[in-house]
């Protein structure tokens, strides 16, 4: 699996080229931290992506897998959740990307 630090990257520079405000708010373990996508909906609205759980990988699956956690929710409660998960893992990514459409470009997991 590529690095945290290059897969953020590629991701920020990818939606900042097609016109979304994409920013990382914080920056994990450059190897291997987990990744969390905050996307706020631009309507007062915040959905927040996730690392899928590794019984969700497939054999084959090479690409990092998120679920989507929170969709359309408040933000203090994406504010909340990402809180939990740094006191938890103070090793997460934690990438904000302004965007109205539904597709941030990821694979999600199935089911």
């Amino acid at each position: 699996m590529i690095r945290s630090d290059l897969w953020a990257a590629a991701f920020v520079r990818r939606h900042n080229d097609i016109g979304n405000i994409c920013v990382v708010v914080r920056k994990g373990d450059p190897i291997a931290g987990q990744i969390f996508i905050e996307i706020d909906h631009l309507n007062g609205t915040v959905s927040l992506l996730t690392p899928a759980p590794s019984t969700a990988r497939e054999e084959g699956d090479e690409d990092r897998l998120f679920v989507r956690r929170f969709d359309h929710a408040e933000p203090q409660a994406i504010r909340e959740r990402i809180a939990r998960e740094a006191d938890f893992d103070p090793d997460l990514w934690v990438i904000a990307v302004e965007m109205r459409g539904h597709d941030p470009g990821v694979t999600m997991a199935k089911g």
